[in-house]
């Protein structure tokens, strides 16, 4: 379906000015915002969309030259007329600040309070906590169980987050009467409207307690070390974040957060990772690499004997399948990949220089070692 023209969206003239333009948008944004009975969340998003590029002279006039072509997708990309973050109706994710005019309270109170009502009354979550582990590369391949220290806010043991002295109750709140908020009236470019506010006496539960909590003073919470046992799974990667659900700080009557565990691997010696794959080197002498022979190499699971063919190269690469990393999603593990490094020796004797000149005569070539 083709866009319809930006000017045509806002109901102005091709030469409307930059305070035409501003006017109509407001008009047009107050009828069709979604929190409005009969609103239309479409209508909407288009109006803001065709600001978005009306009000930049820059993209006005791209628009006017070439159309929707000129301005691409860059008129929706933040949606916000005045420059600024605000949660999108309907739970859309749109970024919408109506800045110092107070646009998105008059949109609030304008339509029964429908957004303000929600944000007073919403459960109260407690915050998320990052922390950090480190662990050895054996046990991010095999994985393994961690104990993690960290203080933070848990519920009081004493009122179990209630915010309530035992033998006590939650009353409701006589400043704001059990709504969650308070409403005053403010001035705004659309003459005198109410606004609402989150109510400070209850912070939005509409309630308070008879007698507050003689051990967290009404709070709900209380300072605690914690040792978390955490289990990190088989075949985790160095940087990966582990989720606790509801293990971060607690807050008054609402859920915990979250807690973010972050994972560091140690690098090892020997070894080093890609994907599910272990990478390691191991060097033989030019004698074994002609000839051919058995070479015991090091995995994670242990000790591993290799068999090098006769004639093999520096920088070639063996599979050793099953001996590397578990796939996090199943039982399969990825191959240990060991690259031969073929030493040349420096040092020689008499009698091996000898030997290898003969070697080198024997095989038609000369210079073979520039000697």
């Amino acid at each position: 379906m083709a866009k319809r023209d930006y000017y045509d969206v806002l109901g102005v003239a091709k030469d409307a000015s930059a305070d035409e333009i501003k006017k109509a948008f407001r008009r047009q944004a107050i009828q069709h915002h979604p929190d409005k009975e009969g609103g239309d969340e479409t209508k909407f998003k288009e109006i803001n969309e065709a600001y978005e590029v009306l009000k930049d002279p820059s993209k006005r006039q791209r628009y006017d030259q070439f159309g929707h072509a000129g301005v691409g997708s860059s008129a929706a990309s933040d949606g916000n007329p005045f420059g600024g973050g605000f949660g999108g109706a309907g739970g859309q994710n749109v970024h919408f600040d109506f800045g110092d005019l107070g646009l998105g309270d008059i949109f609030e109170n304008f339509f029964g309070g429908g957004m303000g009502g929600r944000r007073g009354q919403r459960e109260r979550r407690g915050h998320d906590v990052e922390t950090a582990v480190e662990i050895s590369f054996e046990d991010a391949v095999f994985g393994t169980e961690a104990e993690l220290r960290v203080t933070l806010d848990d519920t009081c043991t004493h009122c179990q987050g209630t915010t309530v002295e035992p033998g006590y109750e939650l009353k409701t709140c006589t400043t704001c009467q059990g709504a969650g908020q308070t409403v005053h009236v403010v001035r705004t470019i659309f003459g005198n409207v109410q606004q609402a506010a989150v109510c400070r006496a209850c912070k939005g539960t509409g309630k308070v307690p008879e007698k507050e909590c003689t051990k967290c003073h009404g709070k709900g919470t209380e300072r605690t070390a914690q040792t978390i046992k955490l289990k990190i799974p088989a075949g985790i990667d160095d940087g990966a974040v582990i989720r606790l659900r509801e293990r971060g700080e607690a807050t008054a009557n609402g859920p915990k957060g979250d807690l973010y565990v972050n994972l560091r691997v140690k690098s090892h010696k020997k070894f080093t990772r890609e994907g599910d794959l272990i990478l390691s080197e191991e060097h033989i002498s030019m004698i074994d690499a002609a000839l051919g022979t058995e070479l015991d190499v090091e995995t994670v699971d242990g000790m591993v004997r290799m068999r090098v063919p006769a004639g093999t190269q520096s920088g070639t690469d063996f599979k050793l399948a099953n001996h590397g990393v578990p796939h996090l999603k199943g039982e399969a593990r990825g191959s240990h990949i060991v690259t031969l490094i073929v030493d040349t020796p420096t040092r020689l004797s008499k009698r091996q220089r000898e030997l290898l000149e003969e070697f080198q005569q024997d095989g038609g070539k000369k210079g073979f070692f520039g000697l």
